[in-house]
């Protein structure tokens, strides 16, 4: 098995189903990038009976002519065989071929980038849904596999179908990101020493998205590296944002319309009003656009503290995007040296902010474990409050069920940072306020994550209840 980086509870998983004494039909789904195939090609390494990737923007000639490929390429005696007609009669063919091998072990069966395979009027599913009830599910040594990057066709078409699939589904594998902590076990595997500042700041940029950290040249620093990526003529993830959403999305130009207006608003927006941002239409359309966003973790609906359910937020969460629309789609191709020597403008520590933020919010277990109430029931939200003459923002307060609320103050620098005078007098209005507008009486600590740390002068020691860095987040 090649080294496959975290992951455990996958693992788990796909060890569990080689011990079982029946079939198994499992289905894997994530962002695109974020390592499906290599994990189950990883794992299963050597072992596939049969593995098919389906092929982007053909007919279904197309896909069937590469199944008949396949076919030959693990049954060489196929090869005089003609090619199916329709997808009902490739899967007869391919339950004859694996009829004749040896009745020991199990026959494990992939069938890559699945939506692609599921063209217009080609009654894919249908042939799929026959080739399981009628076969596959009757054996004991079948593990079907099952892999795509659209998470809203895995999840409707598959998990959730209503038809003959429905309740088929024996193993769902949800593929995340990388935490931090996996992105530096990630790179110490390749030997590579960045310290976790530099960890950080590509995580800021390219998330824990394994395809993205496997283009890092470790002989350079994180800002050469973002430099090199981003910004150079040539650079591999310059053009990345329209691929990545017209391979995920038909019709990706909704999708890229919400993500475009959540990247301009950083607390992120309300429905009614991304609606008038996109000039979208208030309907079933739109809704499946946002629940195809929010099921392939390129944005999330939260809640604001005090506020019902309906009045959910969106937020743009996906790194890349928010970095390709902030500092890469207008960039000057001859500008090629931008990140490096624009590092320390105003414009790039506000987004750094921002991205920190997010950071810590995809960390939030962690979080809890180093503030030391892991155990306790909690509710994690946002807050935003006026009264008239002041107005107040809480990027993430933690509401506890032992009588505490964290507000949670999340700040990026390069070095441990100062609270001064003016700062503080605006944490003392904002606390103020917060309790004020929400009439809460749980007590109210003021929490700092930050890169190195506060330095401790009176507004410190008066102020904040507790302080934790980025190594919290890396545990």
């Amino acid at each position: 098995m090649a080294k496959i980086t975290g992951r455990l509870e996958e693992l788990a998983t796909l060890q569990s189903i080689q011990a079982d004494d029946k079939s198994a039909f499992v289905a894997v789904y994530g962002r695109r990038r974020v390592g499906k195939t290599f994990l189950i090609r990883s794992f299963y390494e050597g072992q596939f009976a049969f593995h098919l990737t389906g092929i982007a923007n053909v007919e279904t000639d197309q896909q069937l002519t590469n199944f008949h490929s396949a076919l030959i390429r693990y049954f060489p005696e196929l090869e005089d065989n003609l090619p199916a007609k329709d997808w009902f009669q490739a899967f007869q063919q391919l339950i004859k071929a694996i009829e004749s091998l040896p009745l020991a072990g199990k026959k494990v069966l992939f069938l890559d980038e699945l939506p692609w395979l599921d063209t217009p009027n080609s009654f894919f599913i249908s042939a799929l849904e026959h080739f399981w009830n009628s076969w596959a599910s009757a054996r004991t040594d079948i593990v079907l596999i099952v892999c795509g990057s659209a998470a809203s066709w895995m999840i409707n078409q598959l998990i959730n179908n209503t038809g003959g699939l429905y309740n088929r589904v024996t193993h769902q594998i949800q593929l995340d990101p990388f935490t931090l902590a996996e992105c530096e076990t990630f790179f110490k595997a390749k030997s590579v020493g960045f310290d976790r500042y530099q960890l950080l700041q590509l995580y800021m940029v390219f998330g824990g998205i394994p395809f993205y950290l496997d283009m890092i040249d470790p002989r350079k620093s994180a800002t050469q590296n973002i430099n090199d990526l981003c910004f150079k003529p040539k650079g591999k993830l310059r053009n990345e944002f329209d691929k990545l959403y017209a391979t995920l999305f038909k019709k990706a130009d909704k999708h890229i319309a919400v993500i475009e207006a959540l990247a301009k608003k950083g607390i992120g927006l309300e429905r009614d009003a991304l609606l008038k941002a996109t000039k979208l239409p208030n309907g079933g359309n739109t809704s499946a656009v946002l629940r195809e966003l929010e099921e392939s973790n390129f944005i999330r609906k939260y809640n604001t503290f005090g506020k019902p359910k309906n009045n959910a937020i969106y937020q743009l969460t996906d790194f890349y995007s928010l970095f390709y629309l902030k500092f890469i789609k207008n960039n000057s191709p001859f500008d090629d040296n931008y990140w490096i020597n624009g590092i320390d403008t105003p414009e790039i520590r506000a987004w750094s902010g921002y991205a920190f933020e997010q950071v810590c919010l995809m960390h939030l277990s962690q979080l809890k474990n180093a503030l030391g109430i892991n155990s306790v029931q909690t509710q994690t939200s946002a807050w935003v409050g006026s009264n008239g003459t002041d107005k107040a923002q809480i990027d993430l307060l933690i509401d506890r069920r032992d009588h505490v609320i964290n507000l949670c103050e999340m700040k990026f620098s390069m070095k441990a940072f100062t609270i001064e005078k003016e700062y503080a007098d605006n944490l003392r209005k904002k606390m103020s306020l917060f309790a004020e507008l929400t009439k809460t009486n749980k007590a109210l600590w003021l929490t700092f994550i930050t890169t190195y740390g506060l330095v401790q002068n009176t507004h410190a020691q008066s102020l904040v209840h507790q302080s934790i860095t980025m190594d919290a987040l890396f545990l």
